[in-house]
């Protein structure tokens, strides 16, 4: 099967450095992405928007032949969800690291602008049990390796429409929420996970047992583990 992986803000391809060899080892082929605008000035990622990240997964998607899975982290749900909801006959699964589906007109956050782009803020911007299982030295290594992100992405609206999406089997591979909340979560159906609840086919794989830290990078904290979770998602 094709794995095609989209980073959340601030990462490139190589943020799924440590987790795509066991993928690749069990016989699928990854297709990790750095997306449009990452790292570029304002004078070159201004026109850049949700769209545009979306349209570069299609172009992706287009290009392979066969069975295809989409990972999306962080932000990069959003984008994996889109390109789910323009290409709902491709894909065979579609895995949220860390994220959950959001329904049209939803987007990832407002985030403080520089210079006409979203630099990555600093991990003492993110609260501990988003953090709290990245040693020093993790941060340092992933830190160094972000990059800004076009300043429309982060509060640019994803646009849906085809509601072939909601049949296609989905995974939650979950750091810092525990399974038990997110099922008491679909129980109450709120307004504003009224696309997780119509998921006609969900599975919740929980990272972490109880007591243990949690994060929502889990890639670089235990990446053997988000590979093993992306394998049992696939099946």
């Amino acid at each position: 099967m094709h794995i095609v992986l989209v980073p959340g803000l601030w990462l490139d391809a190589s943020s799924w450095g440590e987790v795509t060899p066991a993928l690749e080892a069990a016989g699928h082929r990854t297709h990790p992405l750095t997306m449009p605008g990452v790292g570029a000035p304002a004078t070159e990622s201004r026109d850049i928007g949700m769209a545009e990240w979306v349209d570069a997964t299609v172009a992706v998607i287009d290009r392979l032949d066969g069975e295809i899975a989409l990972v999306g982290h962080s932000g990069g749900g959003n984008v994996v969800y889109g390109a789910l909801d323009a290409r709902p006959d491709r894909i065979a699964h579609i895995v949220f690291l860390d994220t959950f589906p959001q329904g049209d007109g939803g987007s990832i956050s407002e985030l403080p602008v520089v210079d006409g782009v979203v630099p990555f803020p600093g991990w003492e911007f993110f609260d501990d049990e988003e953090v709290g299982d990245l040693d020093p030295q993790t941060r340092a290594d992933a830190a160094a390796r972000t990059a800004s992100v076009p300043e429309r992405i982060p509060t640019d609206p994803l646009r849906l429409a085809d509601d072939r999406r909601r049949s296609v089997p989905m995974t939650m591979i979950t750091g810092t929420m525990p399974e038990a909340q997110i099922r008491q979560i679909i129980a109450a159906a709120p307004d504003w996970a009224a696309e997780l609840v119509a998921v006609e086919d969900l599975r919740i794989i929980q990272l972490n047992s109880e007591g243990e830290p949690t994060g929502h990078w889990p890639q670089f904290s235990q990446p053997g583990a988000v590979a093993e979770a992306i394998l049992r998602a696939i099946g």
